[in-house]
């Protein structure tokens, strides 16, 4: 059988740790729809034992795209099992449920790298939020705050999404609750002069980790993303190395539609990690599996509920054991 969900995090993740590492059963209850998605069809045939054949094989990977895992991510998956069968590995529905773990695992590992902030790196590390409307950006961004400052880190936000009033009041609200620093102004300014005003007060007070949200926008915006770009040039001109983290919020319901998203905003920015949000409300977390097989971006947190600690660090075999739990 696959290794227990609660196995520790390899050492290079410690300091990652969620601040409640016990959060299994939340992510199991997250994963439920997408659970249901992918096992719903196949669960009663391993539970009757059924003989490995083709059929079987083709209602596998049947679940596996209803669950939105994608065609190349399935296509590998799929391709390993017929390997195994082929090499006399598999002998029975339990042993072809053990494999499947392991092949899912295989496309999910190489994608989960926490976001850890440097020690021996001149201040402040800058994490720029992009994503499209809805996605739950500047919430993961009061969350994001809430963490690093628990783990000891001086934390400031720079309120660049001007488009809305709402979303400077929304993140205010956000640093007042976090008790960390909101640089802000008239709804309506240049977002880029908003970024750099507060680049430049992160650097004068010695913060650690400076958080910039930005409006949000469609990828086919061509007009905003360009914004986007001057963003990451008027960053540059006070850090060369900045910004330090690119990080893309997705809905996970967006499903297919969020590789189309990536692959845009990587494009204009160059994305360095991915935030994925919403995995409780959605029967289309198979996503994560397309995202890492076809762009391979970093997978830095999953939001599973509402509450601070609901944003979690990915790790890939907590997240098969969730979505595989019979």
């Amino acid at each position: 059988m696959w290794p227990s969900s609660k196995s520790k995090p390899p050492p290079d993740q410690a300091s990652a740790r969620d601040p409640k590492p016990g959060l299994f059963g939340r992510l199991s209850g997250a994963l439920k729809r997408t659970r249901g998605a992918l096992l719903g069809g196949i669960s009663q045939l391993f539970d009757r034992n059924a003989p490995i054949d083709e059929d079987l094989i083709d209602e596998v990977e049947t679940s596996l795209l209803v669950s939105d895992v994608g065609v190349k991510a399935s296509g590998r998956i799929i391709g390993g099992l017929r390997a195994r069968i082929g090499r006399r590995e598999i002998k029975d529905s339990e042993t072809l449920f053990c494999a499947l773990h392991e092949d899912m695992l295989s496309v999910l590992t190489p994608v989960a790298v926490p976001l850890s902030i440097p020690e021996d790196r001149t201040r402040p590390y800058v994490i720029l939020m992009v994503g499209v409307n809805g996605t739950g950006k500047t919430t993961t961004i009061g969350k994001l705050a809430r963490r690093f400052r628990d783990q000891g880190h001086s934390v400031m936000l720079a309120a660049g999404d001007t488009f809305r009033a709402a979303a400077i009041e929304q993140l205010q609200a956000w640093g007042e609750r976090n008790q960390v620093a909101v640089v802000a102004q008239h709804s309506g300014a240049d977002a880029a002069s908003v970024i750099f005003d507060a680049l430049q007060s992160a650097q004068a007070r010695g913060v650690d980790v400076l958080i910039a949200d930005t409006a949000g926008r469609l990828h086919t915006q061509d007009g905003l993303m360009e914004e986007l770009k001057k963003v990451v040039r008027v960053l540059a001109k006070l850090d060369p190395d900045a910004p330090h983290e690119t990080m893309l919020v997705i809905d996970a319901g967006m499903g297919q539609n969020a590789l189309v998203q990536a692959r845009q905003f990587h494009a204009a920015v160059g994305v360095s990690g991915i935030a994925l949000t919403k995995l409780d409300g959605t029967a289309k977390g198979g996503i994560v599996f397309a995202i890492a097989e076809e762009l391979g971006i970093p997978i830095r947190f999953v939001g599973v509920g509402e509450a601070a600690e609901d944003l979690r660090v990915f790790r890939a075999d907590e997240f098969v054991n969730a979505l595989l739990e019979r």
